[in-house]
């Protein structure tokens, strides 16, 4: 197969999308729609990718390195967006066109197109489908000997007539063409149409005209070349592109108990024998290892898992967790938590910008809050580290093996040193030194036969 340029068209405004969000970075299972095709053309091997988009260049900070943006100052259709990215295409090699909001189109699907265009010595070939209900899909007209004559557009009316309505076989706005080929017929395209627009697919008749040949590649998944025009539309991408993301983590190695209630996206990693939970939401560029048990009811957000991991009902994001660390029920981890092997953050305990060591325990009721937590220690229910003063935040040092009474309140800046313990119910402002026991709370006095405050 030639390496083909690729033509990403993205600069429609998508107004069905009723949003102030371009259609095209709408996310889909934690991607753009935009990069879909983007990543699947650089999958298949594209030697140049452009994405023609409008003029506000909203597109360019979701675009990987090496990709181009070419812009296309005013919308007069597909036609004219081609047009704007001619100085970018190789006259010399194959030229795809994919439309950006095709979220599901596979690499594979790019690599069969390009050797069909390539076997069949076309100047053009068109990825087409069959559907039920093409709606406003343009209708394929082809000859007699199984070539295109054109496609009519269904997009307003008068566009099409009813026996050209009746056509299944529509155009997924997928094209391979010749590089000369498409860049001399464009200047020949003209917006003889409702919408008085430059379609893309008016080349084909010129093409044709010149006694070329237009060939038609049928797909047989519609759901790799199904558009995205609305909210309804997203939804049913997404479900199909959630199906591929879950089976393809299931033939990998990973159970997932109920499909249907689990959220992937994307760009998750996740390990063999590992074991998702039903209602559970994997997201960003979370990775788990191997042996893992996640969920019922958690959700994972750019959070890095070890091996033989077990979370519980709990929330994490921007965090690590170390091999054989457990975590919940009902735990968050906030951004910067880093979790160490073999260590627990129990029920209710909520960890943000620390370091919790090997083997340390934070069982239950606790917040643990730009702190370092040595190795082996254990804290009492409802252990709070204050951390700011109101004005800065400032970091508690707990050392290792210490033993923290039930209700300790650490008050940082404050260092407690290897082996020490408090006494429950303290309120911890001052160092403690190594294997001392820390006692902060004031003395309780008993009042005898205390009858409470009298009337009046």
């Amino acid at each position: 197969m030639t390496a083909p340029t690729v033509v990403i068209l993205a600069a429609g405004h998508g107004t069905r999308m009723r949003s102030a969000v371009p259609k095209v970075l709408h996310p889909l299972c934690g991607k753009p729609l935009v990069r879909w095709p983007v990543d699947a053309a650089l999958a298949a091997g594209a030697a140049r990718v452009i994405v023609v988009g409008g003029p506000d260049r909203a597109l360019e900070a979701v675009l990987p390195e090496g990709v181009t943006l070419a812009v296309q100052e005013e919308a007069r259709g597909t036609g004219d967006a081609v047009r704007a990215a001619e100085d970018h295409i190789d006259r010399t090699a194959p030229v795809l066109v994919l439309q950006a909001d095709v979220p599901l189109i596979t690499p594979e699907a790019i690599a069969r197109l390009v050797q069909a265009h390539e076997g069949s010595e076309a100047a053009a070939t068109m990825m087409t489908m069959e559907l039920e209900d093409p709606a406003e899909y343009g209708r394929v007209l082809r000859a007699p000997d199984g070539s295109v004559v054109r496609v009519v557009e269904a997009k307003g009316e008068g566009d099409a007539g009813a026996d050209e309505l009746a056509i299944r076989e529509v155009n997924t706005g997928v094209y391979a063409f010749g590089g000369d080929a498409l860049l001399d017929a464009l200047p020949q395209v003209r917006p003889d149409n409702a919408q008085g627009e430059y379609y893309l697919p008016d080349v084909l008749p010129v093409l044709r005209a010149e006694g070329r040949t237009v060939a038609a590649h049928l797909v047989d998944d519609p759901g790799v070349a199904l558009g995205v025009n609305d909210r309804v539309d997203l939804a049913g991408a997404r479900a199909l592109a959630q199906q591929r993301i879950v089976d393809a983590h299931m033939r990998a190695g990973v159970t997932v108990v109920d499909p249907a209630s689990t959220v992937i996206e994307v760009d998750v990693e996740i390990g063999r024998d590992t074991v998702v939970e039903p209602s559970t939401f994997l997201r960003g560029s979370t990775r788990i290892g191997e042996d893992c048990r996640i969920g019922p009811l958690s959700t994972i957000s750019d959070t890095s898992l070890g091996d033989r991991v077990c979370v519980v009902h709990s929330l994490l994001t921007g965090s690590r967790v170390g091999n054989e660390a457990t975590i919940g029920p009902f735990s968050y981890l906030r951004p910067g938590a880093v979790i160490g092997e073999r260590a627990k953050v129990g029920a209710f305990v909520e960890v943000k910008n620390s370091d919790i060591g090997a083997g340390a325990k934070v069982p239950h009721l606790s917040y643990v809050g730009d702190a370092e937590v040595g190795e082996e220690t254990n804290l009492g229910a409802g252990t709070i580290t204050a951390n700011y003063d109101g004005r800065e935040k400032h970091r508690t040092i707990i050392g290792c093996r210490v033993h923290g009474g039930v209700d300790t309140a650490f008050v940082a800046p404050v260092t407690v040193g290897d082996d020490a313990w408090t006494a429950a119910g303290s309120v911890v402002t001052e160092d403690v030194p190594p294997r001392a026991l820390a006692i902060a709370r004031q003395r309780q006095r008993n009042l005898e036969e205390y009858r409470g405050p009298k009337d009046g």
